[in-house]
């Protein structure tokens, strides 16, 4: 009994270092021995409701039904006001992930208002999951990617109406 008590400790302590230092997750064996620990922390929901997601698949090179920033600006040929628009960019490879986990609610969606600390998505690199901080304040005005899809370093994921 004494040692699941250690164990138990050792566990907590561990948490502990996790949250003081914002990790996602640890693995430390030791002989034969191993324990691995990961931690989600999702955002409180938006209490706005969005009826679609538009969503660009570069790899097909369709864009989904419905309006678009780029068809606001009509038969004009005059291209729409993005520069107004800030981008939030994959900092890795990796995966991209919309949610903390599949059965959850995505971390933001379009007309979600952010803040520099606000979890926008997570990105797995070498089964390490990274969260993805918006790092300004805003509304999301777009969301380019679509859950469990590869994105590259650099690409745009998001692109905020800043405040």
């Amino acid at each position: 009994m004494a040692d699941k008590d250690t164990d138990l400790q050792r566990i907590k302590r561990l948490i502990k270092i996790m949250k003081e230092n914002e990790l996602v997750e640890i693995e430390i064996k030791r002989g034969d021995s191993q324990i691995c620990l990961k931690r989600f922390q999702p955002q409180p929901a938006v209490s706005q409701s969005v009826a679609a997601i538009p969503v660009i698949r570069p790899e097909s090179g369709v864009a989904p039904a419905g309006p678009r920033t780029e068809d606001a600006a009509g038969a004009s040929g005059a291209a729409a006001p993005v520069e107004n628009l800030a981008e939030i960019k994959s900092p890795i490879v990796g995966t991209f992930y919309a949610t903390p986990s599949p059965d959850s609610k995505p971390y933001v969606e379009v007309g979600s208002g952010v803040e520099p600390q606000t979890v926008v998505c997570i990105i797995e690199a070498m089964k390490v999951m990274n969260e993805i901080k918006a790092e300004m304040s805003g509304t999301v005005a777009e969301v380019l990617v679509s859950n469990g899809q590869a994105v590259e370093y650099g690409q745009v994921l998001f692109r905020v109406r800043p405040d």
